[in-house]
């Protein structure tokens, strides 16, 4: 295999490993949001006798989310570091510098970035939304014990 072809792989394999990487954490992110949101519309609080069983359920599977949100942009980040990489070692193999290669190039390994924002902003959102509902629902079995 000659040096061009195995720089155009490597790129495709950061570019769609990366992307590949994130398209599955946005949909387990989502996934889980989904199945949380769910969960706590037919939770029964009377059923559950103390608050420390009451927050373990509801807890499950929230840090997962926190940890989706707060990882997706150094993956992303990951993907633009090594696309430049290989950018720069392929125009150093040519030995010239082709304005349009560069350019094409670190486009691409920005698309990592950008796709990584894309996946942790909304995880970040689902998160938060989440963490509101469990204090609701704490605060509402609190009230319904005490009285």
């Amino acid at each position: 295999m000659e040096n061009s072809s195995m720089l155009e792989f490597a790129h495709m394999g950061v570019d769609y490993g990366i992307i590949g990487i994130l398209i599955i954490m946005s949909i387990t992110s989502l996934w889980l949001f989904i199945e949380r949101m769910m969960s706590y519309g037919s939770l029964r609080l009377e059923e559950y006798k103390n608050k420390e069983e009451l927050e373990l359920d509801l807890g499950n599977n929230v840090s997962t989310i926190a940890t989706i949100g707060s990882n997706a942009p150094y993956v992303g980040l990951l993907g633009t570091v090594l696309g430049i990489m290989i950018t720069f070692y392929s125009l150093g193999d040519i030995g010239a510098v082709d304005p349009k290669k560069i350019m094409t190039g670190l486009a691409l390994a920005l698309k990592a970035t950008a796709m990584g924002l894309v996946v942790a902003i909304p995880s970040i959102v689902f998160y938060n939304i989440l963490l509101r509902k469990m204090e609701r629902l704490l605060t509402m079995w609190e009230i319904k014990n005490k009285g």
